[in-house]
């Protein structure tokens, strides 16, 4: 009788010890759990995004710093297509000037896959000598008063234009001028006219 009773209280201590064996494991394991939690470095969602370090959005280019804003490209007053194909001139400005003047400035463009030559195709052709890789041949003709006007010349008859012109590559343009003389001041608007180009009329002039 009393080897019983020992024996069922050593088998309650041992199932005492046991249990409290298990309930301090489970509460290490969790501590842990709860440690390594706390460990663990703030998501990148979590996290404030720093504007100057993100990424700019696709299709835009900041400026660099200290750089000046870039300029917008010249509204066209005027325009007309080339007789070959995907060319077209630009009118940025038919200005008068302080000496009597126009001066005419606009783009030629090649968005063609083809270079566009220059040679002799814009220049006068009473001058084809002078006026080789130049745009002396565009004139502005005032229909109203009947009268056309050509690019002014120095003593030597070389316009005074745009000169040595680079033939013109696919997918590109260059900008040229060309100075006339100044029509009366009533005259308010004129026709341009640029080789293989077409006819440009009423043209505002400006001052």
């Amino acid at each position: 009788m009393g080897l019983t009773l020992e024996y069922r209280n050593a088998s309650h201590m041992v199932r005492k010890n046991a249990l409290t064996l298990v309930l301090l494991g489970m509460l290490v394991t969790f501590w842990g759990c709860f440690k390594t939690e706390e460990d663990k470095p703030a998501s990148s969602k979590d996290q404030p995004v720093n504007s100057a370090e993100s990424k700019p959005q696709s299709g835009s280019v900041p400026n660099a710093p200290g750089a000046a804003p870039v300029a917008p490209a010249a509204v066209a007053i005027a325009t007309a297509d080339g007789e070959k194909s995907d060319t077209r001139v630009e009118i940025n400005e038919l200005k008068r000037s302080s000496d009597n003047t126009l001066t005419l400035k606009f783009a030629m463009v090649n968005d063609g896959t083809e270079k566009l030559s220059s040679g002799y195709d814009y220049g006068d052709p009473q001058n084809s000598i002078k006026d080789y890789r130049s745009i002396g041949g565009v004139t502005l003709v005032d229909g109203a008063n009947k009268k056309k006007y050509f690019v002014v010349r120095d003593t030597d008859t070389n316009c005074l234009c745009s000169r040595d012109i680079k033939d013109i590559a696919p997918k590109s343009r260059v900008n040229l001028w060309a100075k006339f003389p100044a029509p009366p001041d009533d005259v308010q608007k004129i026709s341009i006219v640029i080789p293989h180009f077409g006819p440009m009329d009423d043209v505002s002039i400006s001052r």
